[in-house]
């Protein structure tokens, strides 16, 4: 599925509740649902991508597949070479539920910083990069907050959900104040929390940032964008695919709890995973992250896309 680029809302100092309504409601597509939960029982790819999951876990499970047997099999001979020629990152992703459904698409909001409203971060030097907390280039503001590093799998939803080794994903949030750098008044200069990541021979990408806090009408997230490839990304082509990561409930309540995040405690109570208008229409079953760690530790988080 190619996503093309339309204009998007004005530049705003502070996200508005009802900038992010998402591409369904937009275009008023249909786009079908799939369930990213564990799977129980099936060989292949399941097995290699299963290999580099943490057993522990906070976030909610999906719901369990039945045809997910088939795909993994199809998908065997690929994931078996990858996984002979990659190292596994030890990032925690939920494993292959099922095949033939995509990873919802949703919109980029009003901040992308991708070029389609504003300013243009992927064409800057310094962006492809893991560590995505500090500002680049001419930049150096760096985003302070509980660590958080997550690692997305990339899915080939046409050839048997094979890991899309070579795509690129461009991912961005807020920071715990719930701004946006190259949009906020005070965060015109600056660009930290935004990177660009090719994926691996598994089809893993895996940034390091900081907890994102709650602003007024939204979830807490992590928006992407996936590329055919990095040329692609840096070039600000056209996107295969662009989403959002909802975070565990669990996870936020625990890192909100913290100094620095105060703001984050109030905005919390007045929305809900049913309420926010990007995922509200499922609960985001299927882009909650599935999470480990504590906000004395920091998190890990990880989360499967197919496309």
């Amino acid at each position: 599925m190619t996503t093309s680029r339309t204009p998007r809302q004005s530049d705003f100092d502070q996200p508005h509740p009802d900038h992010d309504r998402g591409l369904e409601f937009d275009l008023n597509t249909l786009v079908s649902r799939r369930s990213l939960g564990l799977f129980l029982g099936a060989g292949g790819a399941v097995a290699a991508l299963a290999a580099c999951t943490p057993a522990a876990t906070t976030g909610s499970a999906s719901p369990a597949a039945t045809t997910a047997t088939a795909a993994a099999s199809s998908a065997t001979a690929t994931a078996t070479d990858a996984t002979t020629t990659a190292t596994a990152t030890p990032t925690l992703t939920r494993a292959i539920a099922e095949c033939g459904v995509e990873t919802p698409q949703e919109t980029a909001g009003p901040y992308p910083g991708d070029g389609s409203n504003g300013p243009n971060v992927l064409e800057a030097s310094g962006v492809v990069r893991r560590d995505i907390t500090s500002s680049f280039g001419t930049a150096s503001a760096k985003a302070e907050g509980i660590p958080l590093t997550f690692t997305l799998t990339l899915l080939d939803n046409a050839n048997g959900c094979t890991p899309m080794a070579g795509a690129a994903v461009y991912a961005w949030h807020c920071d715990r104040d719930g701004k946006y750098s190259l949009y906020d008044s005070s965060l015109k200069n600056e660009n930290y929390l935004r990177g660009v990541q090719e994926a691996d021979a598994i089809g893993q990408v895996t940034f390091t940032s900081i907890f994102p806090g709650a602003y007024s009408g939204r979830w807490p997230h992590i928006h992407f964008e996936v590329f055919e490839s990095m040329n692609n990304a840096t070039a600000a082509g056209q996107v295969l695919a662009v989403s959002q990561i909802a975070l565990p409930q669990a996870a936020c309540d625990d890192v909100y709890a913290t100094a620095g995040y105060e703001r984050s405690v109030t905005n919390m109570t007045r929305t809900t995973l049913k309420s926010d208008n990007v995922f509200g229409d499922d609960g985001g079953i299927y882009q909650l992250a599935t999470m480990t760690g504590s906000a004395a530790a920091g998190y890990t988080a990880g989360l499967n896309v197919t496309i």
